[in-house]
């Protein structure tokens, strides 16, 4: 039995939910997002909330449950709140702008590195050193957000790149040298 699939999906005033056969549509305030279900997932409506169930006990079809179950709960957020990830660049010279609807960022290269977002995506540099991902899909906001990261991973030597807000980045030690070994 799934712990996070049994669970009702509670839906908030303005979103409306469409099931189709096997497709799921929730529409809210910020837009609108379609899921396939999965052959042997049941999606229902059920007074006020999306319940998700299982038509069999198959490992894959069990395996599944509590993942329909996440994603149609995480288009429903995404619908009223949106997700947001935050970058920030480190480095000397490393910064970011907005221009013509393209990010271009100095990141070290001898060019400037230019990023088109992807339909449904706003980016929003707040700072020269922040930049913001906003969008109503979770996994397209993570995505872009993973992309824009891959232009400059974080070195570990000198800290040097484009990383997440609050990400940890375990720093190596330099080069020692030949200290002490009198030669």
């Amino acid at each position: 039995m799934s712990r996070i699939g049994e669970q009702p999906i509670p839906l908030p005033n303005g979103v409306e939910v469409n099931v189709l056969a096997s497709t799921v549509s929730v529409k809210g305030p910020k837009g609108e997002l379609s899921l396939e279900a999965q052959p042997g997932i049941s999606v229902a409506l059920e007074n006020g909330s999306v319940a998700v169930g299982r038509t069999s006990e198959e490992r894959e079809v069990r395996a599944l449950h509590g993942l329909t179950r996440a994603l149609i709960a995480n288009m429903v957020q995404g619908v009223t709140e949106g997700f947001r990830k935050t970058l920030e660049l480190q480095g000397t010279g490393y910064r970011a702008q907005l221009t013509g609807g393209k990010l271009v960022m100095q990141l070290g290269y001898s060019h400037p590195v230019e990023f088109a977002p992807p339909a449904g995506i706003t980016l929003e540099v707040e700072n020269p050193t922040t930049i913001h991902v906003l969008g109503t899909d979770k996994r397209l906001v993570g995505q872009v957000a993973a992309n824009i990261r891959a232009k400059r991973e974080v070195e570990v030597y000198l800290g040097k790149g484009i990383r997440y807000r609050g990400e940890y980045v375990r720093r190596k030690a330099g080069k020692a040298g030949k200290v002490g070994t009198g030669e």
